[in-house]
């Protein structure tokens, strides 16, 4: 059934604004439409009000995501407002308002929507527009900048009061198109869904003509002699060393995903003068804040400082952030406060570097970057006309510790079993490995799909959900340099390494006497050496981050059973098996837990096999080739075939919170081979 025409057109207008991150930024603002309708049950008119719910993105609005409310319960609520002192309690009674079923939960500003006499209204968050905002004297410059087109109104929580303050200044000034809300934001309204939308993007743009025409030309100051940008390649390099460090600083609460940028903005910004004093200020917009905490860490040193002593720093400045925000928290908590949700920062600045952003996911810690760039362009604009002033602590507070904001918290779904690990499964392009990629992302990890194969691990990574879900990284694991390439990849892309699987392999079946040195070479390098150097990679990477970690090897039956015509495999499998108790007993002091799995016949959707080893093993049993997973699976104790998602399923089992106590465990999934039994 085709969306309201009104509903339509609401839906149209918001992916056009919302598609352009200078009108808003991802999931902030909203917009509405007021149309009529045939009531159901009455089969009579009813004026209704479509607007953005809770939560949603105007750049991927769907019809799913509007509330739908009958304007005649929404304004009945003017005549039982208790007051602002009261005004949250007006968020439930939005839900007697609704029309009909389903629909997305209405937002804290619906009534800013409904209250305002217009048919059309959007309520944006542009960087220009909450430069004026955000301003210190704010006021006079709008009315320099629009004239009386648009009018003024003091910062105020967003909530009932707010629509009411809104609605009361269009009623003053029929000649307005809008207004720009202190400390946060714009709303626009219009007769039809074009005029809201052309009045709206008219405040932007008017903003925007106005602070660049007249604004100074270094609003951040001078730059700094030596925290200029270092070259990309050194930017990387840095903040890949720098990354285990900084995520162990986000992270001593609760672990998050991280994220980073070495954006223009974000290097200019750092490289100036002003960035220590704007950076203490914090960001404004409650959109900001929420996502990005009150204010950034930021590490006061060149880029140029020893890697040691900018660790060393870090950790300093840490501990006095910590310290700080628990103040900061004690000098605004009422006795009904939320308990402090954490002091760990979500914006760590790095002059000459960049910016690592974190969050409870990779979506969340992109995005909470995105918004701290917003950020930047807000304090550029505001320097540029005049002195950012954003609104004070204590209102900073009631936002982020709001009991409606702590009741949205509390609304999300529980966290999958492996959210905010990151995952490296080499070999991950086909196969096992390829299942175990599908099976982590799956239970909530993040996952590097590393291959030889650079086509396969960009498929899967694809398959996976894309650069917020999974990278792909070539990697041949008998190269140490390429293993430590993809861990650098890994750390850019996520904040760190918490899981990794040793998968990639290869098999050659032959009898003894037609076993080159190059096979025995060969196989030792991929499977033995390589993971070696894998698991040494990982070690000091989960190391340095402190989070502990999960290494696991895929081994095989073949680790403990002794079969014919296949020395070499079996040795390096034999290899890898020791590795595992050996890594253990050495890393469990980091937290690091070091466990196998040894899988048997496994067939079907095998890289291995696929490349010559079903081959040369049927003709060992003399079988037909596609006979062999069927006879494997009668050899078995179970009699069942072997997949590649049951060996996942282990990998899952071991690493997935259930097995906290165990390390140095190799899991047997072969179907039951008593020969293979572990003593």
């Amino acid at each position: 059934m085709a969306p309201h025409p009104e509903a339509a057109a609401l839906l149209a207008r918001s992916h056009r604004l919302g598609s352009d991150p200078r009108n808003t930024n991802y999931a902030g603002g909203n917009a509405s439409a007021k149309g009529t309708d045939t009531d159901p049950v009455t089969g009579g008119d009813v004026e209704l009000m479509w607007v953005k719910g809770s939560g949603g993105d105007l750049g991927t609005l769907t019809e799913a995501g509007l509330a739908v409310l009958r304007l005649d319960r929404l304004r009945a609520l003017v005549d039982v407002y208790p007051g602002v002192e009261r005004e949250d309690e007006m968020v439930a009674a939005f839900d007697y308002c609704l029309h009909g079923k389903g629909g997305a939960a209405p937002s804290i500003d619906t009534a800013m929507h409904g209250l305002v006499d217009a048919a059309h209204v959007d309520h944006l968050h542009p960087d220009s527009g909450i430069a004026l905002a955000c301003a210190a004297d704010g006021e006079k410059l709008t009315a320099e900048c629009f004239g009386d087109s648009v009018v003024w109104v003091p910062w105020r929580r967003p909530g009932f009061q707010l629509g009411l303050d809104i609605a009361a200044v269009k009623e003053a000034n029929p000649q307005a198109i809008g207004c720009i809300l202190g400390g946060h934001g714009i709303t626009a309204w219009g007769a039809t869904a074009e005029e809201c939308e052309r009045n709206s993007l008219h405040m932007i743009r008017t903003a925007e003509a106005f602070l660049t025409e007249r604004g100074k030309a270094e609003p951040f100051g001078p730059v700094i002699e030596g925290y200029e940008a270092l070259s990309e390649s050194e930017r990387r390099e840095r903040a890949a060393a720098l990354a285990p460090y900084v995520r162990a600083v986000a992270s001593q609460d609760r672990p998050q995903v991280g994220h980073f940028t070495d954006s223009d903005v974000v290097l200019d910004f750092l490289a100036r003068a002003e960035h220590p004093r704007l950076a203490a200020l914090g960001t404004s917009c409650p959109d900001h804040f929420l996502r990005t905490k009150v204010r950034p860490l930021v590490l006061d040193l060149p880029p140029t400082a020893p890697l040691d002593e900018a660790i060393a720093r870090l950790k300093e400045l840490h501990a006095e952030y910590r310290e700080e925000y628990a103040a900061y928290y004690e000098r605004h908590a009422e006795p009904d406060s939320p308990a402090m949700r954490g002091a760990d920062p979500a914006i760590v600045l790095v002059p000459g570097v960049g910016m690592f952003s974190f969050g409870k996911d990779k979506q969340t810690a992109r995005v909470a970057g995105e918004f701290y760039v917003n950020a930047i362009n807000v304090m550029r604009g505001a320097e540029a006309v005049s002195t950012y002033a954003p609104i004070e602590e204590s209102e900073k507070f009631r936002i982020e510790y709001w009991a409606l904001e702590e009741a949205k918290l509390r609304r999300m779904p529980k966290p999958k079993p492996l959210a905010t690990r990151v995952a490296l499964v080499t070999g991950a392009g086909s196969g096992i490995g390829k299942a175990i990629a599908h099976r982590l992302a799956a239970e909530g990890a993040c996952v590097v799909v590393a291959d030889l194969n650079a086509e396969n691990a960009a498929a899967v990574a694809e398959e996976l959900g894309g650069p917020d879900k999974a990278v792909a990284v070539t990697v041949d694991v008998t190269s140490e340099e390429q293993i430590a390439e993809a861990f650098k990849a890994a750390l850019l892309a996520f904040g760190g390494v918490d899981l990794v699987v040793n998968n990639a392999g290869i098999s050659i079946s032959k009898p003894l006497l037609e076993t080159t040195a190059k096979d025995w070479d060969l196989q030792h390098d991929i499977m033995a050496r390589g993971s070696f150097l894998v698991s040494r990679e990982a070690a000091r990477v989960m190391r340095d981050q402190g989070l502990g970690g999960d290494i696991v090897y895929i081994a095989s039956k073949n680790a403990v059973f002794a079969g014919p015509n296949n020395i070499a495999y079996s040795a390096t499998k034999a290899d890898q098996a020791h590795q595992v108790r050996l890594l253990a007993a050495e890393l469990g002091e980091h937290g690091i837990r070091v466990n196998g799995v040894n899988p048997d016949g496994v067939v079907r959707g095998s890289g291995i096999f696929a490349g010559g080893w079903g081959a040369q093993r049927a003709a060992t049993y003399g079988i037909e080739e596609e006979k062999l997973g069927e006879f494997y699976a009668q050899r078995t104790i179970l009699k069942r075939e072997v997949l590649p998602e049951h060996v996942a399923n282990a990998v899952f089992a071991l690493t997935g919170g259930d097995l906290t106590h165990t390390t140095g465990l190799h899991i047997p999934v072969d179907a039951g081979v008593a020969a293979a039994f572990l003593r």
